[in-house]
């Protein structure tokens, strides 16, 4: 990465931090004007940025006031990159439902990885957020998705995980999606015991994981 995209980068997050909005649109337009990639600027600098709001938010530094705001940032950013990326033609688009779990309104995360999974192909059913775990498999089913992916920021609500994937054995139809988790309090330990296929730590990895698991190049 050259050393000016770097740090346009860098300020990007920075600004989203610092939950400056009118920053954050400044250099997002700057992205376009210097011809950068918007879904990198997005990852390296948008959801860069959101990450490390959450972990201020995990250490106490920052509280929901704090987080709404970087968020609003964020999504001022988003607004003027999203137009920009270069959504990959993989031919036949595979299907995923994502959604936060029951008991969980916290969807920025989750809002991330969509819209990181559409610009790499893939068709995303959003269900929003405090979803009841039978829905998410009434809604894989009805649409034969490949893909269940699920988010909470909550280790109160993280029980609703193991939930889904013990409706999908009842129904014998495990095999038939591949399931991903991912959110704050969620670890590879956490997703191995509940039998997920799959953990990511962020939207550009769950991307990645998403393509290897229906068998793409991650």
């Amino acid at each position: 990465m050259s050393k000016a995209k770097e740090e346009l980068f860098k300020k990007l997050s920075d600004a989203v931090v610092n939950m400056d909005e009118e920053e954050t649109v400044i250099l997002s337009n700057q992205v376009i004007i210097d011809k950068h990639d918007a879904y990198e600027a997005i990852d390296k600098g948008l959801a860069d940025g959101m990450e490390r709001a959450g972990r201020l938010f995990e250490e106490e530094e920052y509280f929901i006031p704090e987080l709404l705001m970087c968020s609003d940032a964020m999504y001022a950013g988003l607004d003027v990159l999203k137009p920009h990326i270069k959504t990959e033609n993989i031919g036949e688009k595979h299907k995923v439902v994502i959604g936060v779990v029951e008991g969980d309104t916290h969807d920025i995360g989750k809002n991330l990885v969509k819209i990181m999974l559409e610009a790499s192909g893939f068709e995303v059913i959003d269900l929003g957020r405090d979803v009841p775990p039978l829905r998410f498999v009434e809604k894989a089913k009805e649409l034969n998705a490949d893909i269940i992916a699920l988010s909470t920021l909550m280790t109160t609500t993280m029980d609703g995980m193991a939930e889904v994937i013990n409706i999908l054995k009842q129904q014998n139809i495990r095999e038939r999606f591949k399931v991903m988790v991912g959110g704050g309090p969620i670890s590879q330990g956490f997703a191995d015991k509940i039998g997920a296929d799959g953990y990511s730590v962020n939207a550009a990895e769950a991307v990645r994981l998403a393509k290897k698991l229906v068998g793409g190049v991650a």
